[in-house]
């Protein structure tokens, strides 16, 4: 009995043995259970309890169980189930096996009016089980076996720390004794591999008191969630706002390379070292690299105190051969992922015996080798490890690490390369905005930046972002202040702008995050225990090109001027939010209908305010130089209808007889796709620098300017088509049948065979899993096939691994698989699951 367990021990048969094979711990019920008593056996070879003809073979791996048969102490031989599991060496602790056995007698069956005999949902897909007032196992459900594998008959009457045999499991069994003891129910959220996974999983355990009809507490119920898919959402998005806000505090390189590996460890890796190669005298280029490499070791984390994995300390250098992941991953350019078994790593490690005996000694079982690259340079290398960790790096791990070695890279290069703060500040901004606008199929976009004259440079940034269902994010925004604390904070705003936008949230959801982040950021900006002084703003504007409709949101940004077709430019009526960095007050969104065509302007108050004039006066100059655009689209829309209705025309030949192509006239009237893609751009790009030379003093500008134009586009009706599902499996085959006809109708065949599986699976995942009414809608341009099924409910589907005797969990996968990428958005009325089929791909 102890604090943690306070019942008796012995219902199981307890046994400890070393690495070595001596039986070094024995209980109780593990004499009760063979008759010897423990002075007998403790101190001498556990083999000599095994009969000789039926022992197993070794076990391997981290868990063992099977059926083994033991001597008796009277001389019978007794045939018994164990479960195993290996615990690592820990300091002067060698490694050791605890081996439990159930008892018969341990738990007593219960009568059939027992609570604990009906408490659980044994045919629920939730992992249940119940447990006793001893904490001991008394029912499972099939779920609940699967996540254990173990079968309930083996298991019955062992407590979960003898199950699990992880220290988890022991913090587990720790909460559920204080539900027992307190009646009050309790969640424990926890990341481990259970026996019946392959991987670690995130898992969110919900306990609960079990209690009879007088509402005595008679146990506990256990019920388990599998939460990884949400747990590294939010572990991956944690990271890069971290890395934002920790990475490129100073200009001083080892501190940014100890930056780098704080971020990493223990979020992603359980030891991290950042190499780098020492610069070229007097700025000279780089020779191309060669094995060997020569480093010097800048920074390393670990999870352990004092890093002791680690070979060399900082400042050192270090030669790595041909054959380390050092050198592979430099030469080749790009981002290395292996097993330190089985591979070329192996035959390196075999020449370094110092190297060696760590890896073997904490057992590190992978290694990913990250190039940190910037501006076209190769500045070193950073080596993530991982040995507390089960699982190897995935995919996911390694675009993760890549995005924020790269951010990392950026600090480490401006470091490097520039001696004052206005120059440093500069490269930075330069290369945080975007270098080229995205081409989509909702706006065509130009854009300005100016930094300022003599001041130095602020924060202004602007953004194009990609959304799914061929809609576009606009953003532009103000961070306060001049010079690198501006810059970094620019920079890392957008980062957290475009993470927020990938999730699809709406501006006003996305502006209360954002708000959130520059609060941190003037907390940690602060000394004294007063605030810093980290402000922003921004304005945030989705569009999109089937309802034409475009939503937005600001706080306390300027805000926008529309241009519509054939009329004059005027400021859009927008709640203004607060500024950035207030905290607590809240973001309005509103919505506008924009005819095709129309222009959207976004700009930073640099471009409207000066000493010369007043903020009105700029703005209407603003709007005088954005009406002349509708003059000059007027002109060439013109000259381009006419170009565009011959072209038409003489597609069905010169000497046709047909008429003229009525679709293409109508355009031309209503201002639409009468215009060439590159007159459309050249005619942005020539309104952009009338804005700038009517607005912007000669000789320079004291704020930064920053100018965002985007003419939207609208998808025409016939590219669009909507069903609404009933919520009836048999309907799925009458569905797919009306997709493959109107992807005929739209002379897509080529895509029918894909788009029919996506639309089976989405369809009836809905039907299955989501809330009535259901809508289909496919949506196409010339390269993309989109597939979007929305439904009422708000729960958003994942991919799981579907084991081989399930009959279903494997339609995300397959979707997965077959387009070009796929994600789920949260709507007022629910969620909507889309897909992207690439219409090129096979061309």
């Amino acid at each position: 009995m102890s604090p943690e367990y306070p019942f008796d021990e012995a219902a199981t048969a307890r046994a400890v043995v070393d690495d070595s094979g001596v039986l070094v711990e024995w209980n109780a019920g593990a004499e009760r259970l063979l008759g010897w008593p423990g002075a007998e056996v403790v101190g001498r070879p556990a083999a000599r309890l095994l009969v000789a003809d039926a022992a197993p073979r070794p076990p391997d791996g981290i868990r063992w169980h099977g059926t083994v048969t033991l001597r008796h102490r009277d001389g019978r031989h007794v045939r018994l189930w164990l479960v195993a599991h290996h615990r690592r060496p820990f300091e002067d602790r060698p490694g050791r096996w605890l081996v439990f056995s159930p008892l018969d007698n341990g738990t007593p069956r219960a009568p059939e009016d027992d609570p604990l005999a009906t408490a659980a949902l044994i045919q629920s897909p939730c992992a249940v089980a119940v447990y006793d007032d001893r904490l001991r196992l008394r029912r499972v459900n099939a779920a609940m076996a699967d996540v254990i594998g173990l079968p309930e008959e083996h298991i019955r009457g062992m407590r979960i720390a003898e199950i699990g045999g992880r220290p988890q499991s022991e913090e587990l069994e720790r909460r559920m004794l204080q539900v027992l003891t307190t009646g009050q129910p309790a969640d424990v959220q926890t990341y481990l591999r259970t026996g019946g996974e392959e991987r670690a999983h995130a898992w969110l355990a919900r306990m609960a008191p079990v209690t009879d009809p007088e509402g005595r507490v008679r146990g506990v119920c256990l019920a388990a969630h599998d939460v990884t898919d949400n747990f590294l959402a939010r572990e991956r998005l944690q990271i890069v706002n971290e890395a934002s806000v920790r990475i490129g505090t100073t200009l001083d390189v080892t501190r940014t390379a100890q930056e780098l590996a704080d971020v990493f460890v223990p979020a992603l890796a359980d030891f991290v070292s950042v190499d780098l190669l020492d610069p070229q005298e007097h700025g000279e280029p780089p020779a191309p690299l060669t094995a060997p490499v020569r480093l010097r070791r800048s920074a390393h984390r670990s999870v352990n105190p004092s890093a002791p994995e680690a070979v060399i300390e900082p400042g050192r250098h270090e030669t790595y051969p041909e054959g380390s992941p050092q050198t592979d991953s430099l030469i080749a350019g790009h981002t290395i992922v292996a097993a330190l078994s089985g591979t070329e790593i192996e035959a390196w490690l075999a020449t370094d015996a110092v190297r060696s005996d760590r890896v073997r000694e904490f057992a590190i079982h992978s290694t990913m080798s990250v190039p940190i690259q910037a501006r076209g340079l190769t500045l070193g290398v950073a080596v993530l490890r991982r040995f507390r960790r089960p699982d190897p790096f995935t995919p996911d791990d390694v675009l993760l690490a890549e995005e924020v070695t790269a951010r990392a890279a950026v600090c480490i290069d401006n470091a490097r390369r520039y001696s004052r703060e206005r120059e440093t500040a500069l490269a930075l901004q330069r290369s945080l905005l975007p270098r080229h606008l995205p081409r989509t199929a909702a706006v065509d976009a130009a854009s300005r930046y100016l930094p300022a004259a003599r001041a130095g440079v602020g924060g202004d940034w602007f953004d194009v972002i990609p959304l799914s269902g061929m809609r576009v994010a606009l953003v532009v925004g103000d961070v306060v202040g001049q010079g690198v604390q501006a810059s970094a904070t620019m920079g890392r705003l957008r980062t957290a702008v475009r993470t927020l936008a990938d999730i699809d949230l709406a501006p006003d959801e996305l502006l209360t995050h954002l708000d959130d982040l520059v609060v941190r950021l003037s907390t940690e900006a602060g000394g004294d225990g007063s605030p810093g002084e980290v402000g922003a703003t921004c304005l945030y504007a989705v569009y999109d090109p089937v309802s034409r409709r475009c939503t937005l949101a600001r706080a306390g940004h300027p805000p926008p001027v529309v241009v519509e077709p054939g009329g004059a430019a005027h400021q859009v009526t927008l709640p203004n939010g607060p500024p950035l960095g207030v905290g607590g007050l809240p973001f309005e969104s509103a919505e506008l209908e924009l005819p095709e065509g129309s222009v959207l302007a976004f700009y930073t108050d640099g471009l409207t305010e000066s000493k010369e004039r007043d903020t009105e006066a700029g703005r209407r100059l603003l709007l005088a130089a954005l009406s002349t655009y509708t003059e000059s689209t007027t002109s060439t829309a013109g000259t381009a209808g006419t170009a565009g209705t011959a072209s038409a025309e003489s597609t069905a030949g010169a000497a046709s007889t047909a008429p003229t192509d009525s679709s293409a006239t109508t355009a031309a009237a209503d201002g639409t796709a009468t215009v060439a893609p590159a007159d459309h751009d050249a005619s942005l790009d020539e309104t952009c620098d009338r804005v700038l030379h009517a607005l912007l003093p000669v000789g320079g500008v004291a704020d930064d300017v920053a100018l965002l134009l985007a003419r939207t586009r609208g998808l025409p009706a016939s590219q669009v088509t909507t069903w609404h599902i009933p919520p009836d499996p048999a309907l799925v085959a009458p569905i797919r049948k009306q997709v493959v006809e109107q992807l005929e109708t739209w002379g897509l065949q080529e895509a029918a065979f894909t788009a029919e599986l996506v639309v089976s699976e989405l369809v009836t995942n809905a039907i299955r899993y989501g809330a009535h009414p259901i809508r289909l809608r496919l949506i196409h341009d010339d390269v993309t096939l989109i597939c979007e099924v929305s439904d009422t409910s708000h729960t958003a589907p994942h991919l799981r691994r579907a084991k081989s005797w399930d009959e279903g969990g494997r339609g995300l996968l397959l979707v997965a698989q077959l387009t070009q990428r796929w994600g789920s958005r949260h709507t007022s009325e629910g969620k909507t699951i889309w897909a992207e089929i690439d219409l090129l791909a096979d061309v």
